[in-house]
């Protein structure tokens, strides 16, 4: 017996206590043993419920699975209310932010698995606004209908068609168009991207392809949203959006970017190159002003640490961190003014999203919004890069790039090349 399924066993025997037919919102925990090989996104992808959530911290610490939905919200201002109504500190939500900030997916989970370092826990929740009795017996059926833990199958996709969005002739126009807008100052910076339709002889399965870039595309937040059995939004993002402990901001700017090497210390000349180069720190400074700037209406200062060059599988990026203090802890209001960063829309703000919405030949949806949580204690998100939309047999893979004065079309199609590389080199080995 796994270790999760003791612990659905304890849980099973605390909902045999006896609810009071009243609303309200409970927790029912039981502690989880690390001594076994359950992977938690493997039993999350095992099971038939929807919706589902991975989401795996970039340091590898914090942890989580949740299942099923007793409360679905459609912005994170809704999911923030709800919070703020039951007063449960550490209860999270779990879910995204489109492109477009206004719009998003949450859910407030069934059950979910969670870890924070060396210990994990499962959790049961019980909400209702009626009785919370009657919510016991629903959740005892929840358990019921439970499937034990498969093991996920090796990523094997047989390759059919390939098709960008758009093409390589199209993104060159598009970044030409880009740069004489720049230079005509109609803005300073803008941010376009690239979808990838991959179509494959049979269903792909997006656990498994998350399961496959976790293991290589390490120091990244990997995250899963399955909306049901034939769709879901994955990625292992390098990026932190935002993460708020009570009142205490975390949040960067990582814009810039060249290629890595497999050899360390070819890989510490191109890192070198890159923190001298002027191209890289311009578009990263942009960032860094732009968030400044909107850093000032949420909390009292802020501080911006010295450039550090981020090294991933395919890539490495100029990141500075920045650090600040809240006025008062509100996520919604942290969204509205962090999302879209100049990282992944452009400078000024908006004109650089209707340049995106003119030219752009794809809507973005969830890509370049974000993935993560919101509590009342904590809540953290990063910015949903290095993602794909799996659709039954087709995999959407999106990458983007940085254009500001004097971005070269071809070097700017290179880059969406490596940063694409990092899921597409999965799926076609």
């Amino acid at each position: 017996m796994s270790s999760i399924e003791k612990a659905l066993g304890e849980l099973a025997v605390q909902l045999a206590a006896a609810f009071p037919a009243e609303p309200g919102l409970r927790a029912l925990c039981a502690p989880v043993s690390l001594s076994d090989a359950s992977d938690p996104l493997a039993w999350l992808a095992s099971q038939p419920v929807y919706p589902q959530f991975y989401w795996q911290q970039r340091s590898g610490n914090d942890e989580a699975a949740a299942l099923g939905s007793l409360k679905r919200f459609a912005s994170l201002s809704e999911a923030q209310l709800f919070l703020a109504q039951q007063n449960v500190p550490d209860v999270r939500i779990w879910g995204l932010n489109a492109f477009d900030p206004q719009q998003g997916d949450f859910f407030l989970s069934r059950l979910e698995w969670r870890r924070n370092k060396g210990q994990a826990w499962l959790c049961l929740y019980l909400w209702s606004e009626t009785s919370l009795q009657d919510d016991a017996r629903k959740a005892t059926t929840f358990l019921n209908e439970l499937q034990p833990l498969k093991l996920l199958a090796p990523l094997n996709p047989r390759l059919v068609s390939e098709t960008h969005i758009p093409d390589k002739d199209g993104w060159c126009d598009k970044v030409r168009l880009a740069t004489r807008a720049i230079h005509h100052q109609e803005m300073d910076k803008v941010v376009l991207a690239r979808a990838t339709d991959m179509r494959f002889r049979r269903p792909v399965s997006a656990a498994a392809l998350l399961a496959a870039s976790r293991r290589v595309n390490l120091s990244c937040y990997h995250f899963y949203f399955a909306f049901g059995e034939q769709e879901a939004f994955l990625g292992s993002s390098p990026e932190r959006l935002w993460r708020r402990i009570d009142s205490a901001l975390r949040t960067e700017a990582l814009a810039g970017t060249i290629e890595n090497h497999a050899d360390d210390h070819r890989a510490w000349g191109l890192a070198r190159r890159l923190l001298a180069d002027d191209k890289n720190q311009r578009e990263n400074l942009l960032v860094v002003e732009d968030i400044c700037q909107r850093l000032e209406m949420l909390g009292k200062g802020y501080d911006v640490l010295p450039p550090q060059v981020l090294r991933l599988r395919k890539v490495q990026h100029l990141r500075r961190c920045i650090w600040s203090t809240l006025h008062q802890p509100d996520d919604a209001l942290c969204l509205r003014q962090l999302q879209p960063t100049a990282a992944v829309a452009g400078l000024p703000r908006e004109a650089a999203r209707v340049f995106i919405g003119e030219h752009e030949p794809f809507i973005r949806g969830w890509y370049a919004g974000s993935a993560g949580y919101l509590s009342l204690q904590q809540t953290e998100f990063c910015v949903a890069l290095r993602s794909a939309l799996v659709t039954g047999d087709t995999v959407r893979l999106y990458a983007g790039a940085g254009i500001v004065a004097g971005s070269d079309p071809e070097q700017e199609w290179q880059e969406i090349e490596n940063k694409a590389a990092g899921l597409r080199t999965l799926l076609c080995r």
